[in-house]
């Protein structure tokens, strides 16, 4: 075969479905994971400088804000995982789903796969028992495994369920962040507020982020300005935004893979031997 002949014949059985939600869920659980943790880190700092003296009264958020960070190593491991293994399954079944309708021609590693589903040669020709190709085995024995997209399509289901509550949880420090920058923003520009200056504060313990006996507890006026103005908070705020943005992506991506397995369970049912993409 020739090159270009080589690449089409892979450009037809690739799952693009979900190779782009592979992708997109990569780079939304980067993006939620890595911008979560150092916005998390950047909230911790801001707490202590600005909020409270008293290291009792963020004594218990401090501990929240560390178990949070060592879930996200964890969600960014499964994830990368599950991802792999959802993009193997669009694999599996493209390959095995073309085979059978000859308009695909697979590799050894292809064949392998797809006769777990196809019932296709299992080491018999024309002369007889034939010793099957150690790769074709192992293949063989990894599409056993992969050919239930039911199975995803549950797990995929409660993941989906799952990350919907994380999205909307991940709306919460930017809604509070937003609303504080709407305050520094009406500070700055007294002419656009009837509202006096000293009056206009940031207080963290309306929204259950200190205890309601902390001190200070609250920022007003020119020095509420002053925080909005330093690094560490625009830094925190615009992490935030990002992490918001990659719960937003991975959501996405989830939903591709459930509606891409779903849509396979569906014409497992109706052709009783195969799936597709």
């Amino acid at each position: 075969l020739g090159l270009l002949e080589c690449c089409a014949r892979c450009l037809i059985g690739a799952p693009f479905a979900s190779l782009v939600a592979t992708g997109l869920c990569f780079f939304g659980v980067a993006l939620f994971c890595g911008c979560g943790h150092e916005a998390l880190t950047g909230t911790e700092q801001l707490i202590e400088t600005y909020f409270s003296k008293n290291y009792q009264d963020y004594e218990y958020l401090i501990d929240v804000i560390h178990a949070f960070q060592y879930v996200i190593y964890g969600t960014a491991s499964f994830f990368f995982l599950y991802g792999a293994l959802l993009l193997a399954e669009g694999f599996y079944t493209t390959g095995a789903v073309r085979q059978i309708f000859g308009d695909y021609k697979t590799t050894i590693c292809g064949k392998g796969l797809s006769a777990t589903v196809t019932g296709g040669p299992k080491g018999r020709g024309a002369r007889g028992p034939q010793r099957a190709h150690s790769l074709q085995r192992v293949c063989q024995c990894l599409g056993k495994w992969l050919g239930h997209p039911d199975k995803f399509v549950g797990i995929t289901y409660v993941l989906t369920i799952i990350w919907l509550v994380v999205f909307a949880c991940s709306a919460v420090p930017v809604y509070i962040y937003f609303n504080t920058w709407t305050t520094c923003q009406s500070i700055a520009n007294p002419s656009k507020t009837s509202a006096s200056i000293g009056t206009l504060c940031a207080d963290a313990r309306m929204y259950g982020v200190l205890p309601w006996n902390a001190f200070p507890g609250k920022v007003c006026g020119s020095n509420l300005l002053s925080i909005c103005k330093t690094s560490e908070f625009q830094m925190t705020f615009h992490l935030f935004i990002a992490a918001f943005v990659g719960a937003a992506a991975t959501l996405v991506s989830l939903l591709t893979f459930m509606i891409a397995a779903t849509y396979n369970f569906a014409v497992l049912k109706l052709m009783g031997r195969g799936t597709k993409f």
